[in-house]
């Protein structure tokens, strides 16, 4: 039997679903109540069963904090029901694995970009220090969308080595209601 291991990614607006080579993207407003019907409906198409998944992939982040957060849940849920792995994947190392020279720089709508490279821990950087700084490397990624697909080989790595890597938000600032706490 093969593995059936499902990606899902709601770090942004709608929802991912990646699952043997099937791609599927939702458009979704409200996540919170589309991503459990979206996925069964998914795996029902691809005539796969909740109890033949293998191992679930979720992307942390950057990107929606409520998107996030909900998508983490999510997985954990099925991966506790199921007793199957969950793994963390940051979008650094989707662009990374098809890429592994260039700088990772993703707008953050916020006024900065989310960045990160090889040598360059996650963090953020200004257009100005974006600029200067992607001049040291051959190419500059993050202003197209990865490919979900490039994920499974992420998985699979990780499954394989064991590391049990904690399933956290990847949060690169702290949010706005940290930002503006009175504390």
């Amino acid at each position: 039997m093969s593995d059936n291991n499902l990606i899902i990614d709601t770090t942004s607006s709608g929802i991912k679903l990646l699952l043997n080579d099937n791609l599927k993207i939702i458009d979704s407003e409200k996540q919170s109540l589309d991503l459990p019907v979206a996925v069964e409906s998914f795996l029902t198409e691809l005539n796969i069963k909740f109890s033949d998944l293998s191992a679930i992939g979720i992307v942390v982040g950057p990107g929606s904090f409520t998107g996030i957060r909900l998508g983490i849940a999510y997985a954990k849920g099925l991966s506790i029901g199921l007793n199957i792995p969950v793994v963390p994947i940051n979008a650094f190392e989707i662009y990374l694995e098809k890429s592994s020279d260039a700088f990772i720089a993703i707008d953050s709508k916020r006024g900065d970009f989310f960045v990160a490279a090889h040598d360059i821990e996650p963090c953020t950087m200004t257009i100005d220090e974006i600029e200067t700084k992607q001049m040291e490397y051959p190419k500059t990624v993050g202003h197209i969308p990865y490919d979900l697909k490039d994920s499974v080989q992420i998985l699979i790595k990780k499954l394989s080595t064991n590391t049990n890597e904690p399933v956290i938000p990847m949060y690169i600032r702290p949010s706005y209601a940290e930002l503006n706490c009175k504390c």
